[in-house]
């Protein structure tokens, strides 16, 4: 009898540990940490590898340390210009500091998240559309730096903020077509007056060019019959220059006197 009391103790007693064992060893990863609580109260940050805990005594909270991709949900922003528009972003977010990560804010991923939306529709709306549209890099880094200003005391680092698509209403889609078609419009009228304007100062160099010898004149005029001539299928009637003229009628006249 003795023998099986002193059996059953000693099972009991293997028993006792292998849970004791199991409840008191913790295995964190390269990636991981655990935070320790002595009787609620912080004792220290543990890990990575094996690291031993006292059950009941001690609770151990485990935190990954690598970077997590927060996809923050579609905001109806207002921008400076009253125009509202969706915008959808992705947050990426790391924990540098797993001690204040766990007491300092209850679920760090919801309240960056939430964190999150407030600074999107924030930030975007102290820009103008075309802002959002254009500089796109320059809004990211605003409102990285804001909300990593605000989850520094989390122990969270915001890594990175990128806008993924910023969407308009139909309306405002068709206003921008007829905004860029109108600017088209607007380039070529400048483009074509600047070559009016190229054109018409070209012209009157030559102009001043031609006027200082008339001979020069009678030489682009018949150059001008040359190329008319070319086409054997035009008859073309025009009048004779006087200036061709003129030296053989002062000719003739001097031969009479």
């Amino acid at each position: 009898m003795n023998i099986e009391f002193g059996w059953l103790g000693g099972a009991l007693l293997v028993l006792l540990l292998i849970v004791f064992l199991l409840n008191a060893v913790r295995i964190f990863r390269e990636y991981e940490r655990g935070v320790v609580f002595t009787l609620g109260r912080f004792w220290q940050v543990k890990g990575p590898g094996l690291v031993i805990i006292i059950p009941i005594i001690q609770q151990a909270v485990r935190v990954d340390l690598r970077t997590v991709v927060l996809e923050v949900p579609t905001q109806d922003v207002i921008s400076r210009d009253n125009v509202s528009v969706k915008v959808s972003a992705v947050v990426y977010l790391r924990v540098i500091d797993p001690q204040k990560a766990i007491i300092q804010v209850v679920d760090y991923l919801n309240a960056t998240s939430q964190l999150a939306q407030t600074m999107l529709r924030s930030v975007l709306g102290k820009h103008m559309l075309d802002d959002m549209l254009a500089e796109r890099e320059k809004l990211n880094t605003d409102i990285r730096q804001a909300l990593d200003a605000q989850t520094d005391s989390w122990g969270i680092k915001v890594a990175n903020v990128e806008i993924k698509q910023v969407d308009l209403t139909e309306s405002m889609i068709r206003a921008i077509a007829r905004q860029a078609e109108a600017e088209r419009e607007r380039r070529a009228k400048v483009i074509h007056a600047e070559g009016e304007l190229q054109a018409a100062e070209k012209l009157f160099q030559a102009a001043k060019i031609l006027a200082q010898e008339p001979q020069a004149i009678q030489l682009r005029y018949l150059e001008t019959l040359t190329v008319i001539g070319a086409d054997k299928n035009t008859t073309v009637i025009f009048p004779l220059p006087m200036d061709l003229l003129t030296p053989f009628l002062e000719k003739q006249k001097r031969a009479e006197g």
